[in-house]
């Protein structure tokens, strides 16, 4: 099967991690648009037309399924889109929705981009929830920054100090997971790892991993060497 993954960068990778860790005998073809990041206080309209040009470019790789790996698309374009298009498209959001409505969790934190909070759409009836934008986070990772300002990113966090779970809403925030674990007492939830656990694809087709970003620096390959544990192409 050739699996089309997207987001605005680095962060989708993690989720491409996480699909290749449990599905990895499959084609996957990742785009990232790094060229317009970040996505977290863009408008729907604009981004309804990003996301447009990373499903028409996927497209023309002839994937047959499509990931959104990026929270602000899927908490504000995911319906647009699904509408728009005849292939099966996945969102990341959906799946951690469905966790947490089930999950014994009742006092759950939640970081994510302004957009994505904004959207409300990880407000659950039974739950208490606690919503915080964290948008600094992206451009911290992006730029390979964790260790330099892990004081400004720990003191972001403490409000979540005792929490049952704190949902990494954004899919850059597991690069920021060691960090949480060492000085936040709070469990982390990975809408990747969740993603891939929910869906169900064939795993029986030629091995491979081909990334494209809309550009590239050192920070962006220095990050994907962190992340991707296989052999991949970068085009």
């Amino acid at each position: 099967m050739r699996i089309g993954v997207f987001d605005s960068g680095i962060g989708g990778v993690n989720v491409l991690s996480s699909l290749i860790k449990k599905y990895p005998n499959n084609e996957y073809i990742y785009f990232g648009d790094t060229l317009n990041l970040p996505y977290g206080n863009k408008e729907k309209k604009e981004l309804l037309k990003l996301a447009c040009n990373a499903i028409d470019f996927l497209l023309s790789k002839h994937v047959d399924i499509i990931i959104i790996a990026c929270g602000t698309i899927s908490s504000n374009c995911y319906d647009d889109l699904k509408n728009k298009y005849d292939i099966k498209i996945y969102d990341i959001i959906s799946p951690t929705l469905n966790y947490l409505k089930e999950c014994e969790f009742k006092n759950i934190g939640v970081i994510g981009t302004t957009k994505t909070i904004e959207s409300n759409i990880f407000k659950i009836s039974n739950k208490n929830i606690l919503m915080k934008q964290t948008p600094s986070f992206v451009p911290i990772i992006e730029n390979n920054e964790i260790d330099d300002k892990q004081d400004d990113i720990i003191n972001e966090l403490k409000d979540f100090k005792n929490f049952d779970a704190l949902v990494l809403g954004c899919t850059h925030y597991p690069l920021l997971k060691n960090l949480i674990q060492k000085n936040i007492n709070v469990k982390t939830i990975d809408m990747g790892d969740i993603l891939a656990n929910s869906i169900n694809i064939s795993n029986n087709s030629t091995k491979s991993c081909e990334l494209y970003f809309s550009k590239i620096d050192k920070n962006l390959l220095d990050n994907i060497k962190k992340i991707l544990n296989t052999n991949y192409i970068i085009k």
